[in-house]
């Protein structure tokens, strides 16, 4: 495939949006509304599927983001098309500086079935995948309870021995959250989580692909281990993706610094506070950055999520019927010019 001029690609799939542009799924106010703009932000960034994301906080704020999906998706055919599920990141994951990255503490608790049923009540069962750390107390029976659900359990924040990584496998976990983030600065050289984790054929990994979670030959070392065909590439946008340089206040993490090279970090720290970057952007750096085939490189962001979410038929030609974004690139930057769904077009420049 082309990687300059006009080209048109299957529509990208996110499966970790915690917002974009000022739109915060886990703000204190978020309703119907911030989701449909969200959703129609999403769109203008050409991802035509994606997870809404909402990570560990009381069970009256989880629950309150979840029914605001539930709602935005009942008035709109096409959000609700365009949002596959949920995705809640914790609370269940490890307490230690670094692991638990910009989740607050005061909220982690163990893994609950009967809050996931809770949730699931609330989101009308929405709720496709939950991040956990597979060493907290619990997490194997919550893992195969989940599974048993029709949740899709991930590994992550977490600093797990690798027996426990194989263990949470064994009984139904099937993916790893941000690989290589959302873990201890320092590990053993070996044995370690993470080499367990790309070891783990049950698991396919996703991977923040901005340039700042992972550099280049990191990311590309983990994708050859893990395999381009159980690789995602994701966003875990923030709601300050997008947003320009400064200080921010945020429900997540508090205070959060915007670099001007869209990095974001909790300020005063080295600790990152998210992403600053659409999944698009994601995919303008991997192909640029990694030495993969053009097309290798995009199933990372299309075909092999909608693969994981069972949408595997969103990710085929237009002819075909599926959804797709007509891309103008130049000097490695893409620019969307028009986002379909189906047949019908949701965006255009």
């Amino acid at each position: 495939m082309r990687t300059s001029g006009t080209v048109t690609i299957p529509g990208l799939v996110d499966l970790q949006v915690n917002g974009y542009g000022g739109l915060d799924v886990n703000a204190t106010d978020v309703d119907a509304e911030t989701i449909i703009e969200l959703t129609r932000a999403m769109w203008r960034q050409g991802v035509t599927t994606f997870l809404p994301t909402v990570i560990t906080a009381a069970e009256p704020a989880v629950t309150r983001a979840l029914r605001a999906v539930r709602e935005a998706r009942s008035g709109d055919p096409l959000v609700a098309h365009t949002i596959a599920g949920v995705h809640v990141e914790g609370p269940a994951v490890n307490t230690d500086d670094g692991p638990r990255g910009a989740h607050d503490a005061r909220f982690v608790r163990p893994p609950s079935l009967a809050e996931l049923d809770r949730w699931q009540d609330a989101a009308d069962g929405l709720v496709r995948v939950v991040t956990l750390a597979p060493e907290t107390d619990g997490a194997l029976e919550y893992v195969a309870g989940a599974a048993e659900r029709g949740v899709l359990i991930s590994l992550g924040h977490c600093a797990p021995e690798p027996d426990q990584v194989r263990a949470a496998a064994r009984v139904g976990a099937t993916l790893s959250t941000h690989l290589g983030n959302g873990t201890h600065g320092m590990l053993p050289r070996h044995p370690n989580h993470v080499w367990a984790q790309l070891a783990e054929d049950a698991l396919t990994a996703m991977f923040i692909a901005d340039g700042h979670h992972l550099p280049a030959d990191t990311l590309t070392a983990m994708v050859r281990a893990k395999s381009p065909e159980r690789s995602v590439l994701t966003s875990d946008a923030a709601a300050l993706a997008g947003c320009p340089p400064g200080e921010y206040r945020t429900p997540v993490g508090g205070s959060v610094t915007v670099r001007a090279d869209g990095r974001l970090g909790l300020t005063g720290t080295d600790l990152l506070a998210g992403a600053g970057a659409s999944l698009l952007a994601c995919l303008d750096w991997a192909w640029e950055r990694l030495p993969f085939d053009p097309a290798t490189t995009l199933a990372m962001a299309t075909v092999n999520p909608a693969r994981v979410l069972g949408v595997g038929e969103r990710a085929r030609a237009a002819a075909d019927g599926g959804d797709v974004t007509v891309l103008d690139r130049a000097d490695g930057v893409s620019r969307v010019v028009a986002t379909r769904l189906g047949d019908t077009e949701v965006y255009v420049a």
